[in-house]
C-alpha cells in the first residue's frame, strides 16, 4: 500500500486517482502510525511552507516521517511536499523544514512572471536513476517527432529550491535560469511539478516511484 499523507494541504484525490489508474493501491492517511504499514509514502502539498510544517507538527507527522525514511523505503514529496524535504524556507518569514535533504527554499527573483505556472520541459542529469526508466526514451521520441509538448510537466510555484549538493539534483527545468525540478537522496525523492497532472511523462515518473514499493 502506498500512503498519501493528509495534513490538510495536498491534492489528495488527484494523486490517489493517478496511482490507482497505474494499478497501485493508494490510501490517504491521517494518523502518523499508519505510515508504518506503507510500502511507500507520498507527501503532496499546495500552499505556504510555514503553514504546512505547522500542520505536520500538530498532527505529529514529523517524527513519523523521519522514522519511516530511516527504514529505507521510498518516500516522495510533490510540489510543496518536495520543498518541505529541505532545511528551511524564506516564504513569508523563516521556517524550518524536515531537513531530509540539505538546501533551502527561496523566492524567484526577477522581472518575469511569478509564479511559474504552466508546462515546461525537463533536463535530466542522471539518466541511470530508477525514476527515469523509460522517461528519457519518451522525451527523445517526442523531441524527434516535433511533439515536445508531450514531454513537458506541469509546474505551479513561486519559490524554488537551492540544493546544497548538486549530486542530489536529478533534473532541472529552465525558467529564467536553471530551476531544480527533481531531487533524490537515497530513498527520499521530490518533484517540484505535479506528476499526476503531467501527461505520460509525469505518470511514468510516478509509476517508476510506485514500482519501487513492490520490491
Amino acid at each position: 500500500m502506498i500512503a498519501v499523507i493528509d495534513y490538510g494541504m495536498g491534492n489528495l484525490r488527484s494523486v490517489t486517482k493517478a496511482l490507482e489508474k497505474l494499478g497501485y493501491e493508494a490510501e490517504v492517511v491521517t494518523e502518523p502510525e499508519q505510515l508504518a504499514d506503507a510500502s511507500a509514502v507520498i507527501l503532496p502539498g499546495v500552499g505556504a511552507f510555514g503553514d504546512a510544517m505547522q500542520n505536520l507538527r500538530q498532527q505529529n507527522f514529523v517524527p513519523a516521517i523521519h522514522e519511516y525514511v530511516n527504514t529505507g523505503k521510498p518516500f516522495l514529496g510533490i510540489c510543496l511536499g518536495m520543498q518541505l524535504l529541505f532545511d528551511s524556507s524564506e516564504e513569508m518569514g523563516s521556517h524550518q523544514g524536515l531537513g531530509l535533504i540539505a538546501g533551502r527554499v527561496v523566492r524567484f527573483q526577477g522581472d518575469y512572471k511569478i509564479p511559474q505556472m504552466g508546462w515546461n520541459d525537463l533536463q535530466l542529469h542522471n539518466d541511470h536513476h530508477f525514476l527515469f526508466r523509460g522517461v528519457s526514451e519518451q522525451i527523445n521520441k517526442h523531441t524527434t517527432n516535433n511533439s515536445a509538448k508531450n514531454s513537458y510537466v506541469y509546474f505551479v510555484h513561486s519559490y524554488h529550491v537551492l540544493v546544497d549538493n548538486p549530486q542530489h539534483v536529478l533534473a532541472t527545468t529552465d525558467y529564467y535560469g536553471q530551476v531544480t525540478a527533481i531531487v533524490a537522496k537515497g530513498n527520499v525523492m521530490g518533484m517540484q511539478f505535479h506528476p499526476e497532472k503531467s501527461s505520460e511523462i509525469g505518470l511514468k515518473l510516478l509509476e517508476n516511484f510506485a514500482r519501487e514499493a513492490r520490491k
